[in-house]
């Protein structure tokens, strides 16, 4: 997800350049603010394909055989004494 929040960063960093551009009106930075919004919008999708096949790539990687777990060889129930039962009426 690194492109895609990248994306996102810059379309935010523009909505609030915007913002500040309608507020104190500096005519500008409207251009400026108006292209970093359509670069974050049109780089949202292009972040999400890059991230997709980044991801794709990582699980295609060979898995590293796992360590095999210790045998145990005391049974369960000799290792964790069972609780008595309360006495019934």
């Amino acid at each position: 997800m690194r492109y895609t929040k990248l994306a996102l960063l810059a379309f935010g960093v523009g909505l609030l350049l915007g913002l500040i551009v309608v507020v104190v009106e500096v005519k500008s930075l409207e251009r400026v603010a108006s292209g970093l919004m359509a670069l974050g919008i049109a780089g949202i999708p292009i972040g999400m394909i890059i991230d997709w096949r980044r991801a794709i790539k990582i699980t295609q990687r060979t898995p590293r055989p796992r360590a095999r777990a210790p045998v145990r060889r005391t049974p369960l129930a000799a290792r964790r004494p069972r609780k008595a039962a309360p006495p019934k009426r």
